[in-house]
């Protein structure tokens, strides 16, 4: 029997297995314990308490502004409902710029805010803190291409991995995070081959948004899948409200098409 169809709570074993098994695995945001039941009904198995709260709940242009005590509060709220899925949390913009400053934001997301593992955005240039959060027990997800809480480095949101140098930089970077202890690996925003390219490569679950239907799973925004997030919505989006009865419908629909490869579609991935 798959994993997605048990009561079973969703582990880091769960989920290197479902790569092993080549089982999709779905993932969303969460921000609150009443969209944290409707997601676990539905079979999410990742819930990521995500800084976009910044955007889609404070209101903010970025996620600069997120706090740890922002996530934590949320993060509580989310685990008071989060019942099979695994509950990650982000390390806010500054919140992780040593290996010490890391640990601490990290005992606050798990002890005060019940996450069951902690997300952080950066290159190689994190392997110094994976490896120590890894060492103390620290389940870790690693962000590399798009990472929005550089988006006044970057100049912007823009695709990341289009030049060759970049590529092949970002495939160095994905192994080395993994080599440190990451247990999974988010991509966001790069193209479609060298998601492929970086999913193959790696042992451990691999999951994109706006990467590749070829990654071992998806995350999207649950405001964006709800069709509900103001202004135009990113190109890697589907509106899983259309056609649905309901919101329960719509991320039954949205875990479902994750299954089945569904989603994404060719016109939600970048060249």
């Amino acid at each position: 029997m798959s994993v997605h169809a048990t009561s079973r709570h969703v582990t880091v074993s769960t989920l290197r297995r479902m790569k092993a098994e080549g089982e999709k695995i779905a993932c969303l945001t969460a921000y609150d314990a009443s969209f944290a039941a409707v997601l676990d009904e539905a079979g999410v198995d990742v819930m990521l308490v995500g800084d976009s709260l910044g955007m889609v709940v404070q209101g903010r242009e970025t996620t600069v502004p997120v706090t740890v005590d922002d996530i934590v509060y949320h993060s509580r709220a989310v685990a008071s409902r989060c019942r099979r899925a695994l509950l990650m949390a982000d390390m806010p913009f500054m919140s992780y710029t040593s290996t010490e400053q890391a640990m601490a934001s990290a005992a606050r997301l798990m002890q005060e805010g019940g996450a069951q593992m902690v997300k952080l955005e950066g290159d190689a240039r994190q392997v110094e803190v994976v490896s120590k959060l890894a060492e103390h027990g620290v389940p870790v997800c690693a962000h590399i291409g798009l990472q929005p809480q550089l988006v006044h480095k970057l100049g912007g949101y823009r695709v990341q991995g289009r030049d060759p140098e970049q590529a092949e930089a970002m495939i160095r970077d994905a192994v080395a995070l993994q080599q440190a202890g990451a247990d999974v690996l988010l991509l966001e925003c790069v193209p479609a081959r060298l998601a492929d390219e970086i999913t193959a490569a790696l042992e451990i679950p691999v999951i994109g948004i706006g990467a590749s239907a070829g990654c071992d799973g998806q995350i999207l925004v649950l405001q964006d899948i709800l069709g509900i997030t103001p202004g135009r919505a990113p190109g890697f989006v589907r509106n899983f409200m259309e056609g649905q009865a309901s919101i329960q419908d719509a991320v039954r629909a949205y875990v479902a098409a994750v299954r089945t490869g569904d989603f994404p579609a060719p016109s939600n991935l970048f060249e």
